[in-house]
């Protein structure tokens, strides 16, 4: 073998070396970034049309929701990253057309006892009312038995797609059809 065939196989052993560490720092930093919260799905089938809802499930870990958030604020409805839901057809939010694909879901602390599904462009980082899509009131509801980690439930309730959401004593209910 020739000297110069020599260093150039040792500049590749270096680079792949290079490449390898750069990878496994990346893997290292994006198990960081996910800060350990679960990952949850609902999935349900509503007449024809198949939604998915998408979240991190964070932990109440002894905080109480009502002191965390005020209102007028937005709720990402998650952990870490924005709650998504997303559809093969278009859903109808309280009469608000959502055209199919993925979107943020959001909720809006309005008042004491008072909360709005919001189905937005945006991320509530990044929101602006221009991003809005849809917003409509939810029930709202004390629970008896309080919920440690966030859950989204999604369900065909007589054609209409139900979301619940519990978190801590706290239980939201939306809902929405399938667009005509």
């Amino acid at each position: 073998m020739t000297p110069e065939k020599g260093q150039d196989m040792l500049r590749r052993k270096r680079v792949l070396l290079g490449l390898a560490a750069i990878a496994a720092l990346a893997l290292a930093v994006g198990d960081v970034r996910a800060h350990g919260n679960e990952h949850g799905e609902a999935k349900a089938t509503i007449g024809n049309v198949k939604v998915t809802i998408s979240y991190n499930r964070p932990a109440l870990k002894g905080r109480d929701l009502t002191k965390m958030i005020q209102p007028g604020d937005l709720w990402r409805l998650g952990a870490d990253i924005p709650t998504t839901i997303e559809s093969d057809a278009d859903l109808d939010f309280g009469g608000t057309r959502v055209p199919q694909g993925k979107h943020i879901l959001l909720a809006r602390y309005v008042e004491p006892g008072k909360w709005t599904l919001v189905v937005s462009s945006k991320d509530r980082f990044h929101y602006e009312p221009s991003a809005r899509i849809a917003e409509e009131p939810m029930e709202f509801e004390n629970g008896k038995d309080p919920t440690d980690a966030l859950t989204i439930q999604l369900s065909n309730k007589g054609g209409r797609g139900v979301i619940e959401i519990a978190w801590g004593t706290l239980r939201l209910v939306g809902a929405f059809v399938p667009a005509k």
